[in-house]
């Protein structure tokens, strides 16, 4: 199973993450599937590959809670059931 999840990158107190599109059993600095985004804490900078995000989402990808609400906040999800909704 395939998870977005946030991978953490950056120095000592300054962390940035990536968000990044792994299977379950590895661990959080393991090896990516791939990288769709970008959020950065401190900033609240957040950059998101929409296209990718939503190809995952399609093939079944669970995002974890954070990463949940940084792609609610984007209007991602929103996006996302529409498309849904119009296959269906």
């Amino acid at each position: 199973m395939v998870k977005l999840r946030l991978k953490r990158c950056g120095k000592k107190q300054r962390a940035v993450y990536r968000i990044v599109a792994i299977d379950v059993r590895s661990r959080r600095e393991g090896r990516d599937l791939r990288k769709v985004g970008f959020y950065d804490p401190i900033k609240n900078q957040t950059y998101l590959n929409v296209p990718a995000i939503l190809y995952f989402l399609e093939k079944g990808a669970q995002p974890t809670e954070t990463v949940y609400n940084i792609l609610k906040r984007a209007g991602i999800l929103k996006e996302f059931q529409l498309n849904q909704t119009n296959f269906n």
